[in-house]
């Protein structure tokens, strides 16, 4: 049995039953990170004397017969995850030594549980880009064909399941940074409502789009991580005091009654013809489970990326701001003076995206121009999320593709920033709107690389579209085709 293959639920039986430990597993997981990492460069920090230690406290919890849901498995965090005594880089050379003092909420919540760090994946440098290559410790290559992005910026945590080199990862997703990676790798990727998960101890991008998310091999997982991260956390201003419910008990293989809403705006002309053929072959799959579909429409749609853009750069600005070498981050050994040592300390540490949009997002607070960048967006933004109430006042869930096209070569869009902006042009309107989205592997493109179908629940609507991928996976394989690494 290869361990490093198994799900949340297949191995928590086999550690609960004592089949096997989770030494046994954490050591089949970093053999596995050792002979691939060099070709996919998921990690940028493994932890395994720490992991192999946490094993060994899991396995004595286990023999007291105490066995969580996560209790013994091997995952691995995201880089913008603070973690107590390893680094936390968020791919970034402006804090690529700092080692956080305390953990953040979500980890600390599975680690509660007994689950073991693997180690620190990679993605785009303060969770800026839509393709893994915008990183300081280069590029993460997509286990299904290496030359070729894993997404973003999420990419490390999608890859690492490709991989197969962890059981389950946690991911954050601003704009589709969770759903768009987990489409290009074949695997599941869940962004809830936000305020349902906790953002203290991850790094800040856009603090009213960020929200942490699980990235796993199948929907059951997503429900089994999603539950034990999710809840109030009064550390977490935004963190929203709702009764979490139980996902495990969605899980049903029913979508009879079903109403599913196809946004028009969603299904366009330029569409890769290999994610329209996977999406018509979704939307009659479901018909013939017995849902029913209905057209929508989501109106403001054509501006959401605008809208996404001139928001998250505003944020970024005022968050990346604390980064000027005085109090934490890199700082400019040569410089004489103090502007100097900010400015110099910023110019080393922030990579060319990062700064693309600090500079994206000061001009938008700018004076002068707050009322007509800025405050327009936010009014834009309101636009969208009506948009949403109104299409969920006609159906129960939307069905759209995550990404315009499989994943692209690597190189193949850096020199064109809004070419990769627009590969996010499905899934940021989920973030502008707040509520709760799920990519799910659907039928792959004729040269078999993975395509990612989305489906969108209303605001604390997770239960819905658990139990609707649920149905969809229990009655189609493709989650279960892996990658040939």
């Amino acid at each position: 049995m290869e361990l490093h293959t198994l799900t949340i639920h297949q191995l928590h039986q086999l550690l609960k039953s004592r089949q096997v430990s989770s030494v046994e597993a954490t050591r089949s997981l970093l053999a596995r990170i050792e002979a691939t990492d060099s070709r996919i460069n998921a990690f940028i920090t493994v932890a395994a004397d720490q992991a192999m230690t946490a094993a060994e406290v899991a396995d004595q919890r286990i023999g007291s017969g105490d066995c969580a849901p996560l209790t013994g498995v091997p995952v691995a965090l995201k880089d913008i995850f603070l973690t107590e005594g390893l680094r936390t880089t968020c791919a970034s050379r402006m804090l690529e030594n700092f080692i956080a003092p305390y953990d953040a909420t979500a980890w600390a919540n599975m680690k509660k549980q007994g689950a073991v760090l693997l180690g620190k994946l990679n993605q785009d440098e303060f969770a800026m880009g839509s393709s893994s290559e915008n990183s300081a410790f280069g590029a993460t290559r997509n286990p299904w064909d290496t030359n070729r992005i894993p997404g973003g910026s999420s990419g490390g945590s999608a890859a690492a399941i490709a991989a197969q080199q962890a059981i389950a990862t946690l991911g954050t997703d601003t704009g589709g940074s969770i759903r768009q990676p987990a489409s290009h790798c074949g695997c599941v990727g869940l962004k809830p409502t936000y305020g349902r998960v906790s953002r203290h101890g991850v790094i800040a991008y856009a603090s009213s789009l960020d929200q942490v998310g699980p990235v796993t091999r199948d929907v059951t997982d997503a429900a089994l991580l999603l539950q034990t991260i999710a809840g109030h956390d009064p550390l977490d201003s935004t963190s929203v005091a709702q009764a979490v419910p139980d996902y495990s008990a969605a899980l049903k293989n029913d979508v009879k009654r079903l109403k599913i809403g196809l946004p028009k705006e969603y299904f366009i002309d330029g569409l890769d013809q290999d994610v329209q053929r996977a999406m018509d072959n979704a939307i009659a799959h479901l018909r013939s489970q017995g849902a029913e579909f209905v057209e929508v429409s989501l109106p403001h749609t054509a501006y959401a990326v605008a809208c996404y853009y001139l928001i998250a750069t505003a944020e970024a600005s005022s968050n990346l701001a604390r980064y000027e070498g005085v109090r934490f981050g890199r700082r400019a050994s040569e410089a004489q003076g103090l502007i100097e040592m900010m400015s110099q300390s910023r110019a080393e540490g922030f990579g060319a995206e990062v700064k693309r949009r600090i500079m994206l997002g000061t001009y938008a607070l700018s004076s002068g121009y707050y009322d007509a960048y800025y405050l327009k967006a936010q009014k834009v933004r309101t636009l969208i999320q009506r948009d949403f109430n109104e299409a969920f006042k006609q159906v129960d869930i939307l069905l759209t593709p995550v990404a315009p096209t499989p994943a692209f070569r690597i190189g193949e869009k850096t020199a064109d920033p809004l070419q990769m902006y627009l590969s996010d042009i499905f899934t940021i309107p989920v973030n502008l709107a707040g509520t709760c989205g799920i990519s799910i592997p659907a039928q792959p493109s004729a040269d078999g690389l993975p395509i990612g179908l989305q489906l969108i629940g209303r605001p604390f609507g997770e239960e819905t579209i658990l139990q609707a991928a649920y149905s969809f996976e229990q009655t189609t394989d493709w989650h279960r085709q892996k990658a040939a690494l």
